[in-house]
């Protein structure tokens, strides 16, 4: 599947306290790819739909919760590639399903709602199998593409946009994937940094070491663990302040699952002088702004 770049653009921000700090802040604007299929969800699919089509696969099963972005991104991409989609879903079936879950649908892709229990079994083989069984010539992803296969895919975002003048490389971490992609694809002379969005995510380094398909150099690294705003999909008051500042001061769009999180740590550390002057820092922005359709209307801005 051709991955369209035109509309991606990488802006440089102006704000009096960058001045002072003498850091230079610009945000690479992946959520301009598509509505939908934007930001790193589109690179970390990449493998996987290249490989269904050299594998003659004709229907893709994947997992995710309620709000999942990759269910959203993956429903779109196989209908565009026509292929069947299967989203097997953590949890019972609501009585009013998500705005996401009713994307999926529009899309095409069958859901199949499951248990919690059970879907903490999604990794283990006998589960797989199951699946197998069930879904014949059947391509299975895993949660959030977390897998070499996606973390390969995600580093395509360090290539293809030439960023390796940046000192830092910023953006918000769910499962992993996308971190260890860029990481595995900087420069040795640039600090990635990691900004988780669940509460007490203390198993990076192993998620790490599943997900590389080539060495990196660990200190390289730096994880903020504090701006969780309680933890994966929470969300308060200061941070949707947050969100609508943004738009003001730069029109720049976040969604309060990921990005307004990761991009709040930026701008509070920065605020902080963690980042040393002359510092050039990007900030990867990751898309995902259909998960701000289920905030009641006039909580945002934009």
């Amino acid at each position: 599947m051709d991955i369209d770049y035109q509309n991606i653009t990488i802006d440089e921000l102006q704000n009096e306290l960058f001045t002072t700090k003498q850091v230079t802040v610009a945000v690479l604007r992946l959520d301009k790819i598509d509505p939908i299929l934007s930001g790193n969800k589109l690179f970390k699919l990449h493998y996987f739909l290249q490989q269904a089509k050299e594998q003659n696969k004709n229907t893709i099963v994947t997992f995710g919760g309620a709000y999942s972005n990759h269910l959203a991104a993956t429903a779109y991409a196989c209908k565009l590639n026509k292929l069947q989609a299967i989203g097997i879903i953590r949890g019972e079936k609501p009585t009013t399903p998500s705005h996401t879950l009713q994307y999926c649908v529009k899309n095409n892709m069958q859901l199949q709602f499951i248990s919690r229990a059970e879907y903490d079994k999604k990794e283990k083989s006998q589960f797989l199998a199951t699946v197998q069984n069930q879904y014949k010539n059947t391509l299975v992803i895993p949660e959030g593409g977390f897998s070499s296969l996606g973390s390969k895919g995600a580093g395509l975002i360090m290539d293809v946009f030439n960023v390796h003048n940046y000192t830092h490389i910023c953006l918000a971490v769910g499962t992993a994937t996308t971190l260890s992609g860029i990481i595995q694809n900087a420069t040795k002379s640039q600090q990635i940094i990691a900004i988780p969005v669940l509460k007490g995510m203390t198993d990076l380094e192993k998620r790490m070491n599943t997900l590389i398909y080539q060495k990196y150099n660990p200190t390289q690294l730096t994880t903020w663990s504090e701006y969780h705003f309680g933890g994966y999909a929470k969300k308060t008051t200061a941070l949707f302040n947050f969100m609508n500042e943004c738009w003001v001061k730069y029109k720049l769009p976040l969604d309060f699952v990921y990005t307004a999180k990761a991009f709040y740590g930026v701008i509070d550390k920065i605020g902080n002088d963690f980042f040393p002057p002359s510092s050039n820092i990007l900030f990867i922005h990751t898309g995902g702004l259909q998960g701000n359709l289920s905030l009641p209307a006039n909580t945002l801005l934009f």
